[in-house]
């Protein structure tokens, strides 16, 4: 599993937002990052500025958002659902976005899920669980 370090994950952010900006060509998770970017306008001010957030502590226990945090995450989750891993997600969204007004806001449903599971696999030591993410997914799709 390939686990990039916070400034990797920080640069993928600014270098895609700087290539698109001057019209260069994307490659690969570039693409998803830049569909994630274009659909937080919110966080465009964070990846316009490379020295000033590049090393920036975020405080979510003072109700800061770490956008890249969060960014990263929709890219996480966009990559899962394009190789169906865990499998069975594709079909957990498809029922998610059924109930849903608009795909966005069940991205963040479903986001909620990976982040908490990541946070338990953290918390525990342990191998992240599928499982457990795939229902969480799936009793937000049937609330």
């Amino acid at each position: 599993m390939f686990a990039p370090s916070r400034d990797q994950v920080r640069e993928l952010f600014f270098e895609t937002w700087r290539k698109y900006v001057e019209g260069q060509p994307l490659a690969g998770i570039e693409n998803i990052a830049l569909n994630v970017l274009l659909d937080h306008p919110e966080y465009r001010g964070a990846v316009e500025q490379r020295k000033r957030y590049l090393e920036r502590e975020y405080f979510p226990e003072l109700g800061e958002t770490n956008p890249f945090l969060h960014m990263s995450l929709h890219v996480a989750l966009e990559e899962q659902l394009s190789i169906d891993q865990p499998a069975g997600i594709r079909a957990q969204m498809d029922a998610l976005l059924a109930g849903a007004d608009d795909r966005h806001a069940a991205l963040h449903e479903a986001i909620e899920c990976l982040a908490e599971m990541v946070w338990r696999s953290q918390r525990d030591q342990a191998p992240p669980d599928a499982q457990a993410y795939l229902d969480c997914i799936a009793r937000r799709a049937n609330r």
